[in-house]
């Protein structure tokens, strides 16, 4: 089995903390960017795609631990969108695991599909004006829908931040309460994720493989520290069509000519 070096872990984390509040899928372009490193898609390398997610996840934590430690209603309204996501990915766990993130036809598939969704979402599911209530007057109907749409990104290639975003708009909450849903709602899924597979994978598990975990996990945490804010305002402020194009083009390269090389 070849192992993953740190500089390698760095690319990861880098591409991780960039990617992951972006509606474009951070679980496919790790999966994308190990096929470009020539990693073979081992039962660490999975590991690894999945705990590094947590770094960039911290930073929300960093940013945003008010809403975790003083308000209430938000906190209700994340665990209540929440639910539906543990539920499925706890009952999903081995599937996910063994088969998506083995076949880069399903993560390709995801991308292409998900950016023609983004495409049209902008075309005709955005420009109603809706009123931004802020997270903690959003219904618990709302929170639990939105919930249920992100369990679909167990899906890789389907967009987490996406999925979240767009149900919460068409659900009628504001764009920007939509996106900061989608920010908090992060935080407990990808940490129960986190934890489920070093609970299940943790004996397997070497001292170096923790070292590049470690590199991983610091890596997308920093960039997203960095980033985070600008994202924000660009996912608020800016069309999700360019994000379509990016995922369909990216799906098409892949497609075209390094799956047939």
């Amino acid at each position: 089995m070849e192992s993953m070096t740190l500089l390698q872990a760095l690319i990861f984390g880098v591409v991780e903390g960039f990617s992951e509040f972006l509606p474009i899928s951070s679980t496919a372009h790790l999966i994308l960017t190990g096929h470009l490193l020539g990693l073979p898609q081992t039962e660490f390398l999975k590991s690894f795609q999945i705990v590094i997610q947590s770094g960039a996840i911290l930073s929300v934590v960093v940013l945003y631990w008010r809403s975790f430690l003083r308000n209430w209603e938000e906190l209700k309204r994340i665990f209540c969108g929440f639910i539906p996501t543990a539920v499925v990915g706890f009952v999903l766990y081995k599937i996910i695991k063994k088969y998506f993130m083995d076949d880069l036809n399903i993560v390709l598939a995801a991308l292409f599909l998900g950016g023609i969704v983004l495409i049209l979402f902008e075309k005709w599911g955005s420009s109603a004006q809706r009123s931004e209530v802020g997270v903690g007057k959003m219904t618990y109907r709302q929170a639990l829908l939105i919930g249920l749409c992100q369990s679909l990104a167990v899906i890789p290639g389907v967009s987490r931040s996406a999925a979240t975003i767009i149900s919460g708009v068409l659900l009628g909450v504001g764009r920007k309460t939509a996106v900061e849903f989608s920010f908090l709602l992060a935080v407990p899924t990808l940490a129960a994720a986190t934890g489920l597979d070093i609970l299940k994978n943790a004996d397997a598990f070497s001292k170096d493989q923790f070292g590049v975990l470690a590199v991983g996990f610091f890596a997308s945490f920093v960039v997203a520290l960095i980033c985070i804010k600008t994202f924000l305002a660009v996912i608020q402020k800016h069309s999700f069509a360019v994000f379509g194009v990016y995922r369909i083009l990216i799906a098409l390269v892949f497609w075209l000519f390094l799956m047939r090389a």
